[in-house]
């Protein structure tokens, strides 16, 4: 099972593209480092408040893909830098 999802991303107190590519690093490094994942930006990278992501994961079952997506989407909610909300979720077996 592929689990997909897209978040859009706002980082509010991003005043250049050096402040807002500061916290997408250091996202997707936390992300990379604690969960089975891939994770990229997908879009909006000249705009300095704004950003797509999109994360994968591959798991035999997809209880266990939620449950990795899940924890991403957790740990991104600790991240007081920035607020996402969900655009799509997609399974592919």
């Amino acid at each position: 099972m592929i689990f997909y999802v897209e978040i859009e991303c706002y980082i509010y107190e991003a005043q250049s593209l050096k402040d807002k590519r500061a916290v997408i690093k250091k996202v997707i490094h936390r992300l990379q480092n604690s969960y089975n994942i891939t994770i990229s930006e997908l879009d909006y990278q000249d705009l300095w408040q704004r950003s797509l992501l999109g994360i994968a994961t591959i798991a035999p079952d997809r209880k266990r893909a939620e449950q990795v997506i899940d924890a991403c989407l957790t740990k991104i909610d600790h991240f007081t830098e920035l607020e996402y909300r969900m655009i799509e979720r997609q399974w592919y077996d």
